[in-house]
C-alpha cells in the first residue's frame, strides 16, 4: 500500500507488538478488543502521539506509533497496558465468567514485555502497516483485511473510521 505522506521519520516511529499472557485468546470477545482500541486512543491523545495503524487480534496487538519524544514510549505503553488490563479483567469477570474462570483471574492479561521496532522511513512504515492489516487474513479470521473491524485497514482501504484516530504528523 502506498501511503503518500510526508512523515518526518526521525527515529520516533515505532512498530509495537504485545501479547496476552500465556498466549491466551483473552481478546476473542468484541468488547475486549474495543477496550484495547479505546485505551490506545486515550493514550495517543494523552501523549500527543500519532497512531499510524493498528490491529487487535484475539491474542496480541500490533500498532505503529509516532511520538513527539521517543522517551514517551515506555510511559505510553505502561498506561495503555495497565488501563486496558484493568478494564478487560473487569469486563470478563462480569460478562464472561465461564470464559474467564477464577483460576486464571489472578494472572495478568498481558505478557510483561512488549516488542518495539524503530521505523525509520516511509517504506518500512508501509511494510509494517501491510503486515498488520494482513494478520487477520493470515489467521483465517477474514478473507480481506478491510473486513476486520479491529484495525486500521478500513481507514486505509475504505476511508472509514477505524475506531482509533489515524494521523500522520507533519
Amino acid at each position: 500500500m502506498k501511503l503518500n505522506t510526508s512523515l518526518p521519520f526521525l527515529g520516533q516511529a515505532f512498530f509495537i507488538t504485545f501479547s496476552c499472557y500465556k498466549n491466551r485468546r483473552l481478546l476473542n470477545r468484541e468488547n475486549c478488543k474495543q477496550i484495547v482500541m479505546n485505551e490506545l486512543g486515550a493514550a495517543v491523545a494523552k501523549y500527543s502521539a500519532a497512531c499510524l495503524g493498528f490491529v487487535v487480534m484475539p491474542d496480541h496487538v500490533h500498532t505503529l506509533l509516532h511520538l513527539t519524544h521517543q522517551e514517551q514510549l515506555a510511559s505510553l505503553m505502561q498506561r495503555w497496558k495497565r488501563l486496558s488490563s484493568f478494564r478487560i479483567k473487569k469486563h470478563l469477570i462480569e460478562a464472561a465468567p465461564d470464559y474467564f474462570p477464577s483460576q486464571i483471574r489472578d494472572d495478568p492479561i498481558w505478557k510483561h514485555r512488549y516488542y518495539c521496532f524503530p521505523v525509520v522511513n516511509e517504506k518500512k512504515a508501509e511494510e509494517k502497516i501491510d503486515y498488520m492489516h494482513q494478520n487477520p487474513v493470515r489467521a483465517g479470521l477474514v478473507t480481506r483485511a478491510e473486513e476486520w473491524e479491529f484495525g486500521s485497514a478500513r481507514f486505509y482501504l475504505l476511508a472509514e473510521n477505524a475506531g482509533v484516530p489515524i494521523n500522520w504528523p507533519g
